[in-house]
């Protein structure tokens, strides 16, 4: 395989890699190592460039997954996926298949399968690869390879997938969401919501967060109360694309302290995801050229930005 044809591959391999292990630090990497094996075994023939990558890349995932889910066993409050964070023109007139792919929703139905299942199901559902060769990539019968995507498929379908949204709506909703909580106008916050909507932080016990998803318009809207006699023209709201859905970058005096994910249903806001942990904020950090909190140099005060006080 040469660098030109694997480059092209890279960036369907990397949102495989992604939806496997839910960090994209860790895609990246197995991504890479991917590429050195290949090229390792340069001299070997193979027939299907493409699947063969594929391979590598599901194996490498498949040997990483075990020591996540052990990992998430002791994790300090809600877990989320380390932000897949793009430029802002990357959200699309309208919400795409690939967007919905790596949607915080539909990622966090992925990590309550099993990796076998997780695999299976990304394979045939999402890539559309033939239960043979995902029965020769798991080193499985066919047979066990389709009850492992028909249970995956199960666990997902009951999961809440983003609808479409047009850009213009996108942005309109953005816009408000953020003026109101800079003017702590609690009546335009309940209003944005959908009465059924979910607040979910994640902090990983090592930044401020809620402990607890928050449910409903009032509770999310009382959560923000408050934020705008603390903002004072310190914290900056960048608009960007994250995991395929409207978002921001929050950064205050040049540190990231969180990213936010809007998922938006007929012009009401459904899900806020919020990104606290500063180990899940370093690649999107190291793309707007920032810090995050825990890089700080010593004795350089930590910003404060009540979007990301805890509350429950």
């Amino acid at each position: 395989m040469n660098a030109e044809l694997f480059e092209a591959l890279r960036p369907a391999l990397l949102r495989h890699a992604y939806r496997m292990l839910g960090s994209r630090a860790d895609a990246e990497d197995v991504v890479q190592d991917a590429y050195v094996r290949r090229l390792d075994a340069r001299g070997e023939e193979v027939r299907d460039e493409r699947a063969y990558a594929r391979t590598i890349v599901t194996r490498l995932c498949l040997d990483r997954l075990g020591s996540a889910q052990k990992r998430h066993e002791t994790y300090v409050g809600p877990w989320l996926p380390e932000p897949f964070v793009e430029d802002d023109a990357a959200l699309p007139e309208r919400a795409t298949e690939i967007a919905e792919d790596i949607s915080f929703a539909f990622m966090l139905a992925l990590d309550r399968l099993t990796p076998a299942e997780r695999a299976a199901f990304l394979l045939h559902d999402v890539l559309g690869v033939p239960f043979e060769e995902i029965a020769a990539t798991l080193q499985r019968t066919e047979p066990a390879v389709r009850r492992l995507a028909s249970r995956g498929r199960e666990h997902v379908r009951e999961s809440h997938r983003a609808g479409a949204t047009r850009r213009d709506e996108a942005d309109r909703v953005r816009l408000a969401f953020l003026d109101a909580i800079r003017r702590d106008d609690v009546d335009a916050l309940k209003a944005l919501f959908a009465r059924d909507a979910v607040f979910v932080s994640d902090g990983g016990g090592k930044a401020a967060a809620a402990l607890n998803p928050l449910y409903g318009a009032d509770r999310i809207a009382a959560f923000y109360s408050g934020v705008s006699r603390k903002l004072k023209g310190a914290i900056e709201a960048r608009n960007t694309t994250v995991n395929g859905v409207p978002g921001m970058v929050i950064s205050a005096f040049g540190v990231l302290v969180n990213t936010l994910a809007l998922e938006i249903e007929d012009g009401k806001i459904v899900a806020v995801y919020a990104m606290r942990n500063p180990d899940k904020l370093r690649g999107a950090a190291a793309r707007f050229g920032l810090m995050t909190e825990d890089r700080l140099p010593a004795g350089m005060q930590t910003p404060t930005t009540p979007l990301i006080r805890s509350r429950n």
